[in-house]
């Protein structure tokens, strides 16, 4: 699959102060300008970085003309590495709460000290790090088994090695969390630790920055991105936006997948500064925190490895999700990609994702929203959806309103209630203000379609008025009446529609 980003690296800009204003640090809004304004902006851009890598004790890819004004603050980037080292144990905020959930939750089939994110890792706090990381320094294109990437006028085109467009076998879930739909494989929760830490320790090679691939001396590191996805939108007036928090995690060479991710999310910046520590911001935190963690070389891990059962020792389920062996040397999944979700009410939701589609990080986000709208509240993830459905039914040629009997509603009582929607005529009916082919009839008329009109009965004098198309006929139940054309046929017919709809919920 090739995949075309928008906007490049060039977009975000660097002012003299620093960077930009939030927003186009975020979401690497675009601005005019002129070819000089671009390269000059990269090339800031470009020196940033490198002095992020000198600041974690990383080779950098520095042209010879910039290596001046490392040498000035080589004095400061050592002072910031020695910190570095001494801090190497030190998890920024929300880092510390999945940590915290993962050592309480897998304390008993897990080694103290054994489920902890990646320490040092190049953080990925302004929007276009990412974009710049994906492609050599000073070169137009990176070539790798895993992802091939190039360098655009109009931004950067990734090649992802997979394309994957079916679910099959794909979405897996922990065992001793919230309940797993019967269409997911349940994982054994002693599995689940034994593919974290394979997760935790990528080969080698994974971990080359694209960025440094030309230069004498690569550096390797993992990248790291905080998101604020929205959960629930603000209402003017009523309450706050509310966002979660996801921390994603890549091996440097998948770094582009981090690319595409924060096109779609935006950047929430740096994790250690207090301003995005979501902990510190109750007003607009929904309380949930995730994290993603890109491992493509768990597709080469035996089940036996994993301590599943043999398949004359494991239960029905296990047998049916894939989750037993018969041969020693069977690999999990059938090596093939696939994401295992750890999630319970405790608000912390971790996956590791077995592949570098981009499609799967971007859905996984998604999922993570879906999980903090659930436990939330109030709030609907965008693939969640549904209709809020009315019956109706085909009634021939006339109907007695019963509104009395449907409910004890009369039109005295709705016109009592809603004195400012109803315009009352005197012979017993109203009309709404705001919709005039809005008739509002008493509990007690008669609609015939032959005699085309609706009659009824007041103080022992009977009242009609003409039944038209085009206008809507509401009893004070709620249940109202139309004129339709049969879309077969040359006649007409009334139709009635329940005043009482039924969510039909797609979860």
């Amino acid at each position: 699959m090739t995949i075309v980003i928008g906007m490049t690296s060039d977009d975000t800009v660097l002012s003299r102060g620093g960077f930009e204003d939030q927003k186009r640090n975020s979401l690497g809004l675009p601005r005019a300008e002129t070819p000089e304004e671009e390269s000059a902006n990269r090339e800031t851009l470009l020196r940033y970085i490198n002095l992020q890598l000198i600041a974690r004790g990383l080779p950098t890819a520095m042209a010879a003309e910039e290596q001046s004004f490392a040498d000035v603050s080589r004095g400061l980037l050592k002072n910031f590495q020695q910190k570095n080292r001494l801090l190497l144990d030190h998890r920024c905020p929300a880092d510390a709460r999945i940590e915290s959930f993962l050592t309480s939750h897998f304390a008993d089939v897990a080694e103290p000290g054994s489920m902890r994110l990646p320490g040092r890792t190049f953080i990925l706090d302004y929007h276009g790090l990412a974009r710049e990381l994906s492609l050599p320094a000073y070169g137009h294109e990176y070539l790798s088994d895993e992802v091939q990437s190039y360098r655009a006028r109009n931004g950067v085109l990734h090649n992802p090695k997979h394309d994957r467009r079916t679910t099959v076998g794909t979405f897996h879930v922990v065992e001793g969390g919230l309940p797993i739909a019967g269409d997911k494989r349940a994982v054994p929760r002693a599995a689940f630790v034994k593919l974290f830490q394979a997760a935790m320790s990528p080969p080698q090679d994974y971990l080359e920055l694209p960025f440094t691939v030309h230069c004498d001396v690569k550096a390797y590191s993992w990248v790291s991105l905080l998101l604020r996805p929205l959960v629930c939108p603000a209402v003017p007036g009523i309450s706050s936006e509310k966002r979660m928090e996801v921390r994603f995690f890549a091996p440097g060479r998948f770094v582009s997948n981090l690319d595409f991710v924060e096109s779609i999310f935006g950047n929430a910046g740096d994790p250690d500064i207090p301003e995005n520590d979501a902990g510190l911001d109750v007003e607009h935190w929904t309380g949930h925190s995730g994290a993603v963690i890109l491992a493509p070389q768990l597709v080469e891990l035996k089940k036996k490895d994993l301590g599943l059962p043999h398949v004359s020792e494991a239960t029905e389920r296990q047998k049916r999700d894939c989750m037993c062996w018969e041969s020693e040397d069977e690999l999990y999944n059938d090596g093939s990609a696939f994401k295992v979700t750890c999630r319970t009410d405790a608000g912390v939701v971790v996956t590791l994702i077995a592949d570098n589609y981009f499609g799967y990080c971007k859905k996984e986000v998604k999922t993570q929203i879906s999980y903090a709208t659930n436990l939330y509240g109030g709030s609907e993830e965008e693939h969640a959806g549904g209709a809020l459905t009315y019956p109706s039914h085909n009634l021939g040629d006339d109907v007695q309103i019963n509104s009395v009997r449907y409910n004890g509603q009369t039109f005295a009582n709705i016109v009592k209630e809603y004195p400012e929607l109803i315009e009352v005529r005197p012979e017993g009916y109203g009309i709404d203000r705001q919709f005039p082919d809005l008739i509002y009839l008493p509990e007690d008329a008669f609609a015939s379609l032959v005699e085309q009109s609706i009659r009824w009965e007041r103080d022992g004098q009977t009242h009609t008025i003409p039944l038209l198309p085009g206008q809507v006929y509401m009893a004070p139940s709620g249940y109202h009446l139309r004129m339709e054309k049969h879309p077969a046929a040359p006649s007409w017919r009334l139709v009635g529609t329940s005043g009482e709809g039924v969510f039909c919920h797609k979860p």
